[in-house]
C-alpha cells in the first residue's frame, strides 16, 4: 500500500472513515477544505485488451463459497438466480482479472462506486448507489455486504438487437437490493469533474481509507467525502452476469463486500 497524495486528508476516528481497511498513511494537512482543481492527464486510459486469466482451483473454490444462496429469509424478493450456470456459480472457463474499486461519497449523500483497471486509469465504470454514505458505512462495520444490481431483460425481439450488444456494466440503471431487502435504483453515470479529482487524488494508493477535503461550494466548510479503496476480484459468468469480490489484505479479518450484476 502506498502513502496517500499530500492534498488528501485521513481521518483518526473510524466513524468518518469506511471501517475494517487499513488506513493510508497520513499526509499534512491541506491548506483549505476546498477540493483542489483536478489537474489534466493524470489519469491514463483503460487497455482496450481484455485481460483473460483462468482460475486456479483455490480462487473457483472460494468463489462457489460466494455464491451460496444469499441473506435472509427476505433475499426472496433478491431475483439472483444462483444455481443457473452463469450467474454466481464460479466456473473455470470464466473470465476473471483483478481491479480496482473506490467507494466515495459525502456523509449526507450517496455512496458511489468507481471502477478502475488499475488506480491510475480513467474509471471504466461509476455507479451511483441507493444508498447513503453514513448507512454503508454501518452495513460495512457489521461485516458481510453482499449488493445485487438487477437490470430486466427485454423482449426477445428479432429486429431489436440492441441487448445482445449491451454489456451489463453499460446498462444505465439497476434495481438495488442489499442484503436482500430493495433500497431503491443504481444508476450509471459518466465519470464528471469530481470523480475524476477523487481519482487523481487517490491516483498513488493501491488501498485504503479515509477521508478527502470537502467542496465547500456543495457541502459547505465542513463537508468532507469518506472514501474506501480496495482490490476486487472481477468474475464475468456471462453477458448478462458480473460480479465484483473485494479482496481483503492477507491477515486482516476485514468486512466481505461483494457487488453482483444481473440481467434477469
Amino acid at each position: 500500500m502506498k502513502e496517500s497524495p499530500k492534498p488528501m486528508a485521513t481521518s483518526s476516528s473510524s466513524s468518518s472513515s469506511f471501517s475494517s481497511i487499513p488506513p493510508s498513511s497520513p499526509s499534512s494537512s491541506p491548506a483549505t477544505t476546498t477540493t483542489p482543481p483536478r489537474q489534466n492527464n493524470l489519469l491514463e486510459p483503460p487497455s482496450s485488451k481484455k485481460k483473460k486469466n483462468k482460475s486456479n482451483v483455490f480462487r473457483v473454490l472460494r468463489t462457489v463459497f460466494r455464491s451460496f444462496p444469499i441473506f435472509t429469509t427476505s433475499s426472496i424478493a433478491c431475483k439472483i438466480p444462483v444455481i443457473n450456470p452463469g450467474l454466481g456459480v464460479a466456473d473455470p472457463h470464466h473470465d476473471t482479472s483483478r481491479v480496482t474499486g473506490t467507494l466515495f461519497g459525502y456523509r449526507k449523500g450517496r455512496v458511489s462506486l468507481s471502477i478502475q483497471e488499475t488506480p491510475k486509469c480513467l474509471p471504466s465504470l461509476v455507479v451511483e448507489l441507493a444508498m447513503q454514505t453514513t448507512t454503508f458505512q454501518k452495513e460495512l462495520s457489521m461485516g458481510m455486504v453482499r449488493i445485487a444490481l438487477e437490470t430486466e431483460k427485454q423482449p426477445n425481439n428479432n429486429n431489436n438487437k440492441t441487448e445482445k450488444n449491451t454489456n451489463i456494466l453499460d446498462e444505465p440503471l439497476w434495481t438495488m437490493y442489499c442484503k436482500g431487502d430493495k433500497t431503491g435504483y443504481g444508476v450509471r453515470r459518466e465519470a464528471n469533474d469530481e470523480d475524476l479529482s477523487v481519482m487523481e487524488l487517490l491516483r498513488p494508493v493501491s488501498m485504503g481509507a479515509g477521508v478527502l477535503p470537502g467542496n465547500s461550494e456543495s457541502e459547505g466548510p465542513d463537508g468532507e467525502m469518506a472514501y474506501m479503496r480496495a482490490y476486487f476480484e472481477r468474475v464475468v459468468g456471462s453477458k448478462d452476469s458480473e460480479t465484483f469480490y473485494m479482496l481483503s489484505p492477507e491477515g486482516n479479518n476485514g468486512p466481505e463486500l461483494s457487488f453482483f450484476f444481473v440481467r434477469v
